[in-house]
C-alpha cells in the first residue's frame, strides 16, 4: 500500500501478461491485463479489447519474486462498467507449486481489495 501526499489510500494494480491461441496454436491475441477476481479454479481479467471465446489463454501471474504460468480457457467475455473488456478465464492446468503461489497470490489479492 501506498499513501499519497493528500493521505489517501491507494493498492497495487494487480497486472498480469497472457497471451491467447487458437485451436491450432496461432496467437490470436495477447497483451497485459488487470485482475478484477481471482480463485483457484479461475479470475476474471480486465482487458482493453475482447478476447475470443473459447481461446486457450497462458497467463504469467507475478508477485514479488514468484512469477506463475497458469493455462486456461476463455469462459465469458462482456463489456464492464469502465468500457474494458471483462474476460471470465477458467485454469485448466495448474501443478502443485504453481497452486501454492497462486494461493498467496488470492490471498494477497482479498487483504488489498478490502482496503478500496
Amino acid at each position: 500500500m501506498v499513501f499519497e501526499k493528500r493521505g489517501k489510500k491507494r493498492i497495487q494494480s494487480f497486472n498480469l501478461s497472457y497471451v491467447a491461441l487458437d485451436d491450432g496454436g496461432n496467437i490470436v491475441c495477447q497483451g497485459m491485463g488487470r485482475t478484477l477476481n481471482v480463485s483457484e479454479a479461475g479470475l476474471l481479467l480486465e482487458t482493453g479489447f475482447s478476447i475470443p471465446l473459447n481461446c486457450k489463454i497462458l497467463l504469467s501471474i507475478g508477485l514479488e519474486d514468484d512469477i506463475v504460468n497458469i493455462e486456461g480457457n476463455v469462459a465469458h467475455s462482456r463489456v464492464g462498467k469502465s468500457g474494458n473488456f471483462e474476460t471470465g478465464i477458467r485454469f485448466t492446468r495448474i501443478d502443485n507449486n504453481e497452486l501454492d503461489v497462486l494461493k498467496i497470490f488470492i490471498k494477497y489479492f482479498e487483504n488489498n481489495k478490502k482496503r478500496i
